[in-house]
Formats: C-alpha cells, structure tokens, sequence
C-alpha cells in the first residue's frame, strides 16, 4: 500500500471520530484502506475528503462519513457473509472485506465493474467476490446472508433480498422517491421483518426488476 497517502488517510479517520463514529472496527477498516485506488486518478488527490466524488458513468462514490455510518449501523463482528448491491467504485466492498467474513458484491454497469475488480485486486481484499447483474434480484447461490447493504433507493425493499436475508439478519436501505429518500434498516425475525427508519436519505435509484425502471 502505499505510503504517500498515509498522513490523509488518518486525518480521515480522525475526521470520522469528530463526527461521531465509535466503531474501533469501522474506523480501522477505514484506516487500512486506500482510498484513492478507487477514485479516478485526475482526483486522486482529493481522495481522503469526507465528500462524495463522481466515478464516471453517472455514479458517485459516497460520503466516506455516511460509509461509517452504514457500516456502524450493521454491528459486524468479522464473521458475516455480507451482500453488497451496487459495487460503484469498490471502497464500500474494501472496507467490508476489512470487517466481515465474506463479501458478495453485484453491480449492473459493466465498466464499473471492471474498474472495481481492479481496485479491490490492488488494495489485496481477498475475500471478496464480484458479480455483473440486477443487484434487485439478489445472488441466491450463496444465500443466506447475515446482513445485505444496498447503496441505491428503491420505492420497495426487493422481495427477493427479504427472501435472502438470514434470520436475525439485517439489511440497509434507502426507501421513498427518486429524489428523497429514508434510510431503513430491515432485520429479520423468523418469517417477520422489522422496519426501523434511520435518517434522510439521498441516493441514486437502484434500476432493476424490483427497482426503479430504467430510463
């Protein structure tokens, strides 16, 4: 990894303390991984800001604050099989390599992809693994899953991640409109599913066939 980064990298980590994130885990998570592998190197060097930043094909990659806190959220322990709908750039993925047991990650754009699988190879996440598809339909092969983070709104939780969510397992969404949205965190008990509203929320849609229709 490299060292050049090495100084913003833990002023993110104190930044993300500042603003309230107490996970010792999360904020090692967030200190192991390089940051501006998965960013495009003409704004690299804004990598470490606590700001969103665009990845090319209308995607962002978010708010490293509101990584924390999505991850904080799940209460990982380092054994969990984690789904992951819509990989973006990849730091989300890097970072829950660095807190669950295995990660499954699906994103819709190709080209994403591939920048991603890329990124994640350079940063040495090894427990991770990647899929091309419509993230709304889940990846039932490897279900069920201990916790499923889904990094775009819906107007609905996708029936099918309900049905690949382990029992006691949680999922985090962004529920509402296009434009506005409720984070919402699911958790699963038995053939019930509780829903606890966390905080405002503004994402891109998650297109597919339990999403959002392309436009």
């Amino acid at each position: 990894m490299s060292h050049r980064f090495r100084g913003p990298r833990g002023r993110l980590v104190e930044a993300l303390q500042e603003k309230g994130i107490r996970d010792l885990a999360v904020l090692r998570a967030f200190d192991l991984t390089p940051r501006h592998l998965f960013v495009p190197p003409a704004i690299e060097h804004r990598a470490y800001e606590d700001s969103a930043l665009p990845i090319g094909n209308g995607q962002t990659i978010s708010q490293p604050s509101t990584h924390a806190r999505y991850l904080e959220l799940l209460h990982l322990s380092g054994s969990e099989r984690v789904l992951e709908v819509g990989t973006g750039s990849g730091y989300q993925t890097a970072l829950l390599s660095h807190l669950a047991g295995q990660v499954f990650s699906m994103e819709r754009v190709g080209a994403l992809l591939v920048r991603a699988r890329e990124a994640l190879r350079a940063s040495g996440a090894r427990n991770v693994s990647l899929l091309s598809g419509d993230g709304t339909l889940g990846w039932r092969e490897y279900a069920p899953y201990d916790a499923i983070l889904v990094t775009a709104s819906s107007p609905t939780v996708p029936t099918p991640l309900m049905e690949q969510l382990a029992d006691g397992g949680r999922l985090l969404i962004p529920l509402g409109e296009r434009d506005e949205q409720t984070l919402a965190l699911i958790v699963r008990c038995g053939t019930e599913f509780e829903r606890t509203d966390i905080a405002p929320a503004r994402f891109v849609p998650l297109v597919g066939t339990h999403g959002w229709p392309k436009k």
